[in-house]
């Protein structure tokens, strides 16, 4: 199983009410859930761990990822609310104001984690999980915790306006990062994680320095770019598409690599560590080929295996 760690929340997206006013509609989303969804349609065994509240909304997420073949067993349930994410779109890229104060998503603790069966071979740990507390320091928990006999993925995809104690959050993220094998960025993120003026493949192997094995670096359009440890260096250009918006793009695009290197028997530790160079070029194309898809219409919808042939 791939177990992906981390927020599943509703994503209150710009609407219009039946006389024209303004309105919002509440869509399934958050980061990890995004990627546990798209993993589930493409055929991967995968599961959600996350706080997942029994109020309205948490059932409304708990259906969609029932519906998409997202195992939920892992799932910590509270009575606490759900996370909502109020966004708004501008030519076509969003950003989120969040509520999020004592929520079944961000009040998980570490004596909450469950042991985790034989059958979960991958983690996938990231986005606003990583940047609140006490989930953060919970996952961040977890992930020392399985790091060791668990191949460890981490897309921090960073939201500055969230983070309330920038030094601890830096300092959380560099510790996880150091224990992942796989640790992917947008070119946005890694500017924040390193302001300075050194272009962004230096960016990348100073932060493969840090410990992973495999760097992945996404830049929108211009497709991506991934290092590793062992040297290999692959660049893989971006699909051209109508771009609708572009929630859940990086999202999808992380299923897409790890449903890749899962079909292609390399979700192990040692694997990982020596991938090929043809290896991970079909594991970036498929990334790139299902968030092309995601991009290509409203909200974050990532395609099912049926679509990729289309």
């Amino acid at each position: 199983m791939l177990l992906c760690c981390g927020e599943s929340l509703i994503d209150m997206i710009p609407a219009q009410g039946t006389e024209g006013e303004a309105a919002f509609s509440p869509l399934s989303g958050g980061a990890i859930f995004n990627t546990a969804i798209a993993l589930g349609r493409l055929g991967k065994a995968a599961g959600l761990m996350t706080g997942l509240s029994s109020d309205l909304f948490g059932k409304q997420l708990e259906a969609a990822l029932t519906e998409s073949g997202v195992d939920t067993g892992y799932a910590i349930r509270s009575g606490r609310p759900t996370t909502l994410a109020f966004v708004s779109l501008k030519d076509g890229h969003a950003t989120y104001v969040f509520y999020d104060e004592n929520t079944a998503g961000r009040m998980i603790r570490p004596e909450d984690l469950p042991a985790l069966g034989e059958s979960v071979s991958t983690l996938y740990f990231g986005g606003i999980s990583l940047a609140v507390e006490p989930c953060a320091d919970t996952y961040a928990a977890l992930l020392t915790r399985e790091a060791a006999t668990r191949v460890i993925m981490i897309d921090p995809n960073i939201r500055p306006g969230f983070i309330a104690d920038e030094a601890r959050y830096r300092g959380r993220l560099k510790a996880m990062i150091a224990q992942s094998d796989i640790v992917k960025v947008s070119d946005e993120d890694l500017t924040w994680m390193d302001a300075g003026p050194a272009p962004i493949e230096d960016k990348a192997r100073a932060l493969l320095a840090a410990g992973p094995s495999l760097v992945i670096v996404t830049r929108g359009k211009e497709g991506a770019i991934a290092l590793t440890a062992s040297g290999v260096s692959i660049e893989v250009a971006g699909r051209p598409v109508t771009v609708v918006d572009t929630v859940g793009a990086g999202d999808t695009f992380n299923a897409g690599v790890l449903a890749s290197l899962s079909d292609q028997g390399l979700l192990t530790k040692d694997k990982v560590a020596s991938l090929s160079p043809d290896a991970l070029k079909a594991a970036l194309e498929l990334g790139a080929q299902v968030a092309a898809i995601t991009v290509s219409r409203a909200g974050a919808n990532p395609p099912w295996a049926s679509e990729l042939g289309a």
